[in-house]
């Protein structure tokens, strides 16, 4: 076999695979083709307005993460300070309507006592006594459920019944059980 038999055969076998060749680039130049305009439209739904670069909407989308995040701190430290006030506020009442001049006929059950507390048990008890004749009221400090003050048993009532709904609105809260 000659040099020129092998080229004349080389030249007959790729004159018949040029078109394969041929229909099989054009095949896999629509494939490139196609996926670079699927990047391109994944790019271009990155963006955050029609016609704006990835950086620009990159630098946007950062600056409104940082604004997010200066917002959530001023809103975390706002929480703080409104758990701080909500945990000072009254969160307790207990109210108890009672006669004190019983067997006498006056008064009726229009006398009564209120506690008001806070979380800690802290608070007020108001207790007004009604009579034909006058009304009195007293006014006696709480410190975690009890006070320095004698108490009467409408009183500690109160107390108790206030102490009863803070564990119900807060089942975390300790209250001391000799209220």
């Amino acid at each position: 076999m000659s040099l020129g038999y092998i080229i004349a055969q080389s030249a007959f076998y790729l004159d018949l695979a040029a078109p394969y060749a041929a229909a099989g680039a054009l095949f896999i130049a629509l494939l490139a083709l196609l996926y670079t305009h699927s990047i391109h439209r994944r790019l271009r739904g990155l963006t955050t307005r029609r016609g704006e670069a990835l950086e620009d909407s990159l630098s946007e989308l950062m600056r409104r993460t940082k604004e997010l995040q200066v917002f959530r701190e001023e809103l975390e430290r706002y929480l703080k300070t409104a758990e701080a006030r909500i945990a000072t506020s009254v969160r307790g009442i207990g109210v108890v309507r009672f006669n004190p001049f019983q067997g006498d006929g006056s008064g009726g059950n229009q006398s009564f006592s209120v506690a008001l507390l806070d979380e800690s048990a802290n608070g007020v008890v108001f207790s007004a006594l009604y009579a034909r004749g006058h009304a009195s009221t007293y006014a006696k400090p709480v410190v975690k459920g009890s006070s320095s003050f004698e108490l009467t048993a409408e009183e500690r009532e109160a107390i108790a019944k206030a102490n009863k709904s803070l564990q119900i609105t807060n089942p975390k809260t300790q209250v001391p059980k000799n209220a």
